[in-house]
């Protein structure tokens, strides 16, 4: 079993119709109200928690009863439009049991994959771990087309882990994890407690979900956790049903597949800024920010700028340079080139009454930041 006893600061959990269902036709309130209880007690030793939840079709479904099996997008995007307050109602409810405030966000792909709207949505994020409330996130259903839709929210989970640089994913399934075979079939099969590489032997392992309430299997479960390794988050996929089971993975002390990290999520974003090739602008600092930079790992503010280069919007990476023009970091700009004309140089203080609005004091935070 994996030893995991370490502090996690950001952790993303992701709970499947079957784990919130019990295995049953209905949502299942003990269940729902004992992952409530957990989180609350991830929070308390220190973690950030962001709940993943499917279960909004179930909702509705359970709502309108409707009779027949009907496979159509339009119904069950209105099953969803209906039972997703009915959700969030519920979640609402059970975590003010525990003392935690809740809040809705709603997302598409397109919401991740869009820059501009990829760095409003990690504020957001930001703005609610910090003030201890939990994010619970579903996918945007009712509106979502095939063009803009994750699809399952296996994936989902793995981009918002992505997204906010979370140290664990945890995913909640109906199995203990990965098995070398169908463990219903198959009385010799074991589970695999830790993979170290996600090939195609591994996919090759996967099976559908057993109780076909949701959209994804344990192929899905696997896709994700390639893409949160790739990007510095643990990934655990484990049974929602056991007692305890979120403070059992930090223990140790439940069964399950863990998927482990050679890299920090930091690590990870860092890498990636660094391997573009393609920056749309420049900007030229004095040697106080430079300092601050290289030698005292803060942010980049725009009073230390003193020259832009090239044409870029909100969230594009752009390259920073000393004074005699040799690059010494790349980060994500919080703010677009014709806002940072107007604001370089200028005191923080400033920003709102020279623009009207302000998206924070630094032009690329240290956290999105890549020093060469």
């Amino acid at each position: 079993m994996e030893s995991t006893k370490r502090g996690w600061g950001r952790i993303v959990v992701k709970v499947g119709t079957s784990t919130l269902t019990a295995g049953t036709p209905r949502l299942n309130p003990p269940r729902m109200v004992s992952l409530a209880r957990q989180i609350r007690e991830l929070t308390d030793r220190g973690a950030a928690v962001i709940l993943v939840t499917s279960g909004a079709q179930q909702a509705g479904r359970e709502h309108l009863n409707p009779s027949g099996q009907h496979k159509s997008i339009p119904f069950k995007q209105m099953l969803a439009a209906v039972g997703q307050s009915r959700l969030m109602s519920l979640w609402e409810r059970y975590f003010e049991l525990y003392d935690l405030t809740v809040a809705q966000i709603l997302l598409t792909r397109q919401d991740i994959e869009d820059r501009l709207r990829y760095l409003n949505v990690r504020d957001t994020f930001n703005g609610l771990l910090q003030r201890g409330i939990v994010p619970v996130i579903n996918e945007n259903d009712a509106v979502a087309t095939d063009e803009i839709r994750v699809g399952e929210n296996d994936s989902l989970a793995a981009m918002v882990a992505n997204l906010i640089e979370a140290d664990l994913l945890i995913l909640l399934t109906d199995t203990d994890g990965l098995y070398t075979a169908d463990p219903s079939e198959d009385p010799a099969a074991r589970l695999i407690e830790r993979v170290q590489t996600i090939d195609e032997g591994i996919y090759q392992l996967a099976h559908g979900s057993r109780s076909g309430m949701g959209s994804g299997g344990m192929y899905t479960k696997i896709a994700a956790a390639e893409i949160a390794v790739h990007s510095g988050t643990t990934v655990a996929i484990a049974n929602g049903s056991r007692e305890n089971v979120l403070a059992g993975l930090l223990d140790g002390a439940v069964p399950a597949t863990w998927f482990p990290v050679h890299i920090t999520p930091a690590e990870g974003r860092q890498r990636w800024m660094l391997a573009q090739s393609v920056i749309p602008g420049t900007v030229y600092i004095d040697d106080g920010a430079c300092q601050a930079l290289t030698e005292l790992g803060r942010s980049l503010l725009p009073v230390g700028i003193h020259r832009v280069e090239g044409t870029f919007s909100r969230g594009e990476i752009i390259s920073v340079r000393n004074g005699s023009g040799r690059e010494i970091a790349r980060g994500l700009a919080n703010y677009g080139s014709d806002d940072l004309q107007r604001i370089m140089g200028q005191q923080s203080g400033r920003h709102a009454d020279i623009l009207g609005y302000d998206y924070g004091p630094e032009f690329i935070h240290r956290n999105n930041m890549a020093v060469i």
